[in-house]
């Protein structure tokens, strides 16, 4: 499994040097760095050992450029914990080991550097500062080999314990999809864009098309190179520069993700379960501004506890939210750094559960379980767990691998025969889940809503179906809620008539007053034939109100008494069978008729000619060749 070595350590404690002693390799490129003599940016080189090739990258240890150390600190799986033999333990380094312990960085050495300075003595009492300073860390137990790069002392014993190390049977992959938080970027002539940055999930390979966010864009992979050796393929646990077909971004570069073009959904909130460090000070209010660190991201954002906590005090861990102020690309699992508002100093850091988080009321029920579920390594109950959280009414294959940091096929596999988890629309091909619970709230909307459509209006056949959507507790998209109506038709629930529904006990019921208006309404088209009045002629021989007239006339065409030829016109029933035999006649004696012919065939004006033949197309009867109609059978 390929391995990134990462350096740690409070400035002038021999970081760079080491590399250098190790490698042959000088990790400091800038010209400010050689002539200040500090480690000013991440700094990269490689080693090879046993027939491995390792990367490694030097941070900074000045406390004014922790923000690049956070940058390199991501992808570390071995860390080279620097402490000087004559400084012995200084501020930054318990800031960094802060740093690596939130990363959950478990595999280190610690070397004790500039040995020759100092007398052994001098070294056991090294020795023993940092035997305490690593107690409940991530490095406590972590081998300690003392070393000087000026006199070589140490230097083997250093590299067979990274042999060591490096020998250690590999874990599981690290899941998901391919990502690259980019720690630099730059143009060649020629070549276009070059990104570089630590591989922390996945492969990527020569043509493969990636996504860069923030932004969106997706471009195709031209060229991979590990350690400056051109390779076909790349994978997580390597230094990788790719080179980028098709970005034009001037402003690409630390702080953005080249990613499989299948990671598209950024986050501006996210549940965190996160641990305060002793160099807090002092507790950590909710609602505090903070500075969040995520790969090579940093952007301000607020710490919102959660379950009722007001504080989280130094050394304490707590259930938290955090609010960016810019979207970030954030999968379950990942670790994140807090610093405070003004970059003085860590406050703490932790671990995403729920990248899509919604906004959390202060007493919800059974917010902490679902979180601790989610925080869970087993997939099902993890994958419920945020069905359960989200606010959606359902959420898609993508969102559902994406929050979860799984492939689509494994998230699909992780919710198949869940209980308590509905797939949409077939369990065999789910494209979407919701949860029983949400479902039984969507079922008992949906029946309260067409009942009060039936007590509001005990005249009109049932409600419009995209009438009731809008009363739905969620925006449901057309799919879902198609499945929905076909769900609650399944159980009885609801009957289905075109684009309305209806109770299956509701029955039209016509009162002494509609019943007369009704009988009105029909001798006036009847009378009128085959040119019968529209609703507004309607409503002035009747004094009645359009929505009225327009109800009555419903439930006179589900009656069959009436056809509504257009929006506004009626025919009487027997009038329209009238019109429809003669038309039927002429055409199966002739094979056709025009609009013309049919007008003089019924002694009507071209309104009412033009209307029914329409009417005729659409309900089956005619299909309409140019200018003339015919006969569909």
């Amino acid at each position: 499994m390929p391995l990134i070595i990462g350096t740690a350590g409070h400035i002038d404690h021999g970081k760079t040097s080491l590399v250098r002693a190790l490698t042959g390799q000088d990790t400091d490129r800038l010209k400010e760095e050689k002539e200040r003599g500090i480690s000013i940016d991440l700094g990269f080189a490689h080693l090879d050992q046993d027939g491995e090739r390792a990367g490694i990258v030097d941070v900074p240890g000045h406390e004014r450029f922790i923000r690049n150390m956070l940058a390199g600190a991501h992808g570390i799986d071995l860390v080279l914990f620097t402490v000087a033999a004559d400084d012995g333990v200084m501020p930054q380094t318990e800031e960094h080991l802060d740093i690596l312990h939130l990363l959950g960085v478990r595999r280190g050495i610690v070397v004790i550097t500039k040995t020759d300075l100092v007398d052994a003595a001098r070294v056991a009492a090294v020795r023993e500062e940092i035997e305490i300073l690593t107690l409940d860390t991530t490095l406590e137990g972590a081998p300690i080999v003392p070393v000087s790069t000026l006199t070589g002392a140490g230097l083997d014993a250093l590299r067979a314990q990274i042999a060591a190390e490096l020998g250690r049977p590999a874990g599981p992959p690290p899941p998901g999809h391919f990502r690259l938080p980019v720690d630099r970027a730059f143009v060649i002539r020629g070549h276009g864009v070059v990104v570089t940055g630590t591989a922390i999930a996945g492969t990527v390979g020569e043509g493969d098309t990636l996504r860069v966010l923030p932004g969106g864009e997706t471009a195709r992979v031209r060229s991979l190179e590990v350690h400056g050796v051109h390779v076909p393929r790349a994978e997580h646990g390597q230094r990788v520069a790719i080179n980028l077909a098709g970005v034009e971004r001037s402003d690409l570069g630390r702080g953005h993700v080249v990613c499989d073009e299948r990671l598209s959904r950024l986050t501006a909130r996210l549940d965190a379960r996160v641990e305060i460090r002793p160099a807090a000070r002092r507790p950590i209010a909710s609602h505090a501004r903070v500075r969040f660190h995520l790969g090579t991201a940093e952007v301000m954002g607020k710490l919102v506890l959660l379950c009722g906590r007001d504080e989280l005090a130094p050394r304490s861990a707590g259930w938290a939210q955090l609010v960016l102020a810019e979207p970030v690309l954030a999968m379950r699992g990942d670790r994140f750094i807090l610093r405070d508002e003004t970059a003085r100093r860590t406050l703490g850091g932790g671990v995403v559960v729920n990248p899509f988080a919604d906004r959390h009321r202060r007493a919800e029920a059974g917010l902490e379980g679902r979180l601790e579920v989610l925080r869970g390594g087993d997939a099902p109950p993890a994958a419920r767990a945020f069905l359960e959280l989200t606010t959606d009414f359902a959420s898609d294959r993508a969102t559902v691998a994406q929050a979860l940091n799984l492939r689509e096929e494994e998230a699909a596999a992780a919710l198949a025969g869940v209980d308590g988890v509905l797939p949409i629309p077939d369990p065999r091909a789910p494209e979407a889940w919701t949860t029983a619970g949400k479902w039984r709230r969507l079922e008992a909307a949906a029946c309260a809503a067409v009942a009060a459509a039936h007590r509001a209006e005990p005249l009109a056949p049932g409600l419009e179906m995209e009438s009731l959507r809008t009363q739905f507790p969620w925006d449901v998209p057309p799919r879902v809620f198609r499945w929905s109506i076909e769900r609650l038709v399944a159980a009885r629930l609801l009957v289905r008539e075109e684009s309305v529904v209806r109770a299956p006990g509701h029955r039209v019921a016509l009162g002494a007053a509609a019943h007369a208006l009704g009988a009105r309404v029909e001798r006036l088209l009847a009378e009128g034939r085959f040119t019968p009045p529209d609703l507004r002629q309607l409503e002035e021989a009747t004094g009645a109100p359009r929505k009225a007239l327009v109800d009555l006339l419903g439930v006179l065409e589900a009656d069959g008494r009436v056809a509504r030829i257009a929006p506004d016109l009626y025919w009487a029933r027997r009038a329209a069978d009238e019109a429809r035999a003669l038309l039927e006649a002429h055409c199966r004696a002739h094979g056709e008729i025009t609009a013309a012919l049919f007008r003089d065939l019924i002694g009507a004006s071209r309104k009412f000619a033009i209307a029914f033949l329409d009417w005729c197309d659409r309900t089956g009867v005619t299909i309409r060749v140019g200018d003339v109609r015919k006969l569909r059978r």
